[in-house]
């Protein structure tokens, strides 16, 4: 869940990224030289053409850009640089710029700046989104020690949003079960994912879920890893389990085929951006 503490501010390393990440809400006040700079016009990432090639920006001022800026901010240090979120105004930028969907940009810039534009999505987002309180309408103001906002008239705080939800690899006899979502390119198969509901816990979640989608019961649920997916906002929960009983019966709705794979006849999966990929090919390694 979102912190709520004042520890937070003062700055926290993050760990999984190859350079160190600290999270913070406010800037010390002696921090200055080139910064990251986020920025996104309707969730499409800002870049910079540099060479052949298009990155996020890293300068000392966004204004050097020459692009209209609304409301920026503060996300801590990446290296020792600042990164800034930035609600870019106009799509209308110099020729040397772009905007691209994170999920276009993820092959083209470094892994851990695709992970920081994941976070600064959903600040900017969150900020566009909670401009008045969700209980009396009053305009909310920005709290200065911590990622919130507060309703001046009512009190309420309003942190960012996130959507936890599972996915998890289901084993059976040396085989996976892959489904296809009705949404996904044709003939592309994957592991089951879903969203935790109000009460439930995680372990819950999954096992409901893998009944719902495909008929069948699953055992020996275990946590695999995480994955921040900020599309728009979720926070995917990764888990293996075991085939226990049943046979597949697709729901119809969210899921239009599935069926248990060998690791010599897969399907088409997804790429390596997501943890859903980490999940196929962690089954693949211990198969073979």
């Amino acid at each position: 869940m979102p912190a709520r503490t004042a520890p937070h501010a003062h700055g926290q390393p993050i760990f999984g990224m190859r350079k160190t990440f600290i999270s913070e809400v406010a800037p010390p006040p002696d921090l200055s030289g080139p910064a990251w700079w986020f920025g996104f016009h309707r969730n499409r990432l800002l870049l910079q053409q540099t060479d052949a090639t298009f990155q996020v920006p890293c300068l000392e001022r966004f204004e050097e850009l020459g692009v209209s800026a609304g409301n920026r901010h503060y996300l801590g240090r990446y290296d020792g640089r600042a990164c800034y979120a930035i609600d870019v105004l106009d799509a209308s930028v110099p020729a040397h710029l772009d905007f691209q969907d994170l999920r276009q940009a993820h092959s083209g810039i470094d892994e851990d700046l695709f992970v920081l534009g994941g976070r600064a999505v959903q600040i900017v987002e969150w900020d566009r989104t909670h401009q008045y309180c969700g209980r009396c309408g009053t305009r909310n103001e920005t709290k200065q020690d911590e990622r919130a906002k507060r309703c001046p008239k009512c009190q309420l705080l309003s942190f960012p949003r996130l959507s936890p939800a599972i996915i998890v690899m289901v084993e059976r006899d040396g085989k996976i079960l892959l489904a296809r979502s009705p949404h996904f390119p044709t003939k592309m198969y994957s592991v089951l994912a879903g969203f935790v509901e109000p009460g439930e816990t995680i372990e819950e979640c999954v096992a409901r879920e893998i009944k719902e989608e495909v008929g069948i019961t699953v055992d020996n649920i275990r946590y695999f890893a995480s994955q921040p997916w900020p599309f728009p906002n979720s926070l995917m929960l990764g888990f293996t389990a075991e085939y226990a009983a049943g046979e597949i019966e697709v729901d119809g709705v969210e899921i239009a085929e599935a069926a248990w794979f060998s690791p010599d006849a897969m399907p088409a999966i997804p790429g390596r951006i997501s943890i859903s990929r980490r999940l196929i090919d962690y089954f693949l390694d211990t198969h073979g």
